[in-house]
């Protein structure tokens, strides 16, 4: 296993430092991450091949870890109370997950924490609620989950997640667990990155995960024909804030462990662009016009900026 953390804690200036090889790889491996929040579980694993996925076990305190692998980041609480998992990446790792999970405790996955509805971080759902996890999620994430949709930006449509796959316990504004002499306060953050988005707070620990919300491969994705919107993002990492401090450990829905001072510097990102956006709109510039003028330039991007900026300015605009 690991160290706690990395050593290099400025998301940007790691970026900054990376070879072009590098870029153009987390590029491609975002794009494609994107498409799966999109495309149902079932679909995505359909699509890709999982066989060389390795499962990377990284400890943050003797009952917290983090598992690295393909989709987002797992959070892990482990005690004699069982293990809770904060969502569980794609269904043909789930086996590697159990590995990897039995390696730091051997009690059974009680509770999963889903902190969206997006397929790589709910695809695994049915392989542990089938094994008699229960499933916890904001209520507006299990109405996703639980519905046929037609994704007309990708022309393919979204299936409904099967029975075991589906949250058996749901909340609205927050729920808290009592496990393994952790309080596990799970709050929702409105209209982020989606309009289900949890964010996860171990409180006795002093470890967040902030699911989507907060990333670290630069300009986040904002799911807005699903409730995501710019000012929701920028609210949700404040909530995040106000609760952390100097010494709290934060993980991401992707990338390295991280601390305060990087959800702040991701937060004044997203206020800089979002005020630059505010000021064409207020300007009566059109979409087009402030995608050309690249509001995001200074700031690392592995999609394309454009569709953020497209994001960004729709959901201003609601």
């Amino acid at each position: 296993m690991d160290d706690r953390r990395d050593t290099c804690n400025d998301p940007c200036e790691q970026c900054r430092l990376n070879s072009e090889l590098k870029i153009k790889f987390m590029k491609t491996k975002i794009f494609t991450c994107c498409i799966a929040t999109l495309l149902s579980a079932s679909q995505t694993t359909a699509q890709k091949n999982f066989d060389s996925v390795q499962i990377k076990t990284i400890k943050i305190t003797d009952k917290i870890y983090m598992l690295e692998g393909d989709g987002g980041n797992i959070g892990v609480l482990v005690g004699k109370d069982g293990t809770v998992i904060i969502d569980d990446q794609f269904a043909p790792l789930s086996e590697k997950i159990r590995t990897a999970l039995k390696a730091v405790n051997d009690k059974p996955v009680r509770f999963v924490i889903n902190t969206h509805f997006h397929g790589d971080h709910i695809g695994g759902n049915e392989n542990f609620g089938g094994q008699g996890a229960i499933i916890v999620a904001q209520e507006n994430s299990r109405l996703r989950m639980s519905s046929d949709e037609f994704m007309a930006s990708f022309n393919a449509p979204k299936k409904a997640a099967p029975y075991d796959a589906l949250p058996k316990v749901t909340f609205n504004e927050s729920v808290t667990l009592h496990l393994n002499g952790e309080t596990v306060q799970v709050f929702h953050v409105k209209n982020a990155h989606t309009d289900g988005d949890a964010i996860i707070y171990f409180k006795e620990s002093n470890v967040f995960h902030g699911g989507d919300v907060f990333v670290r491969y630069g300009l986040p994705y904002i799911d807005q024909p699903h409730g995501g919107s710019m000012e929701g993002m920028i609210n949700g990492v404040g909530e995040l804030l106000k609760l952390a401090n100097d010494s709290s450990v934060v993980i991401p829905g992707h990338g390295k462990l991280a601390a305060k001072k990087d959800v702040l510097e991701y937060k004044n990102m997203l206020v800089t662009i979002r005020d630059r956006i505010s000021k064409a709109i207020r300007e009566g510039k059109t979409v087009d016009e402030i995608m050309k003028a690249d509001p995001t330039k200074e700031f690392i991007s592995a999609g394309d900026r454009k569709d953020f900026v497209k994001a960004v300015y729709d959901s201003m605009k609601k």
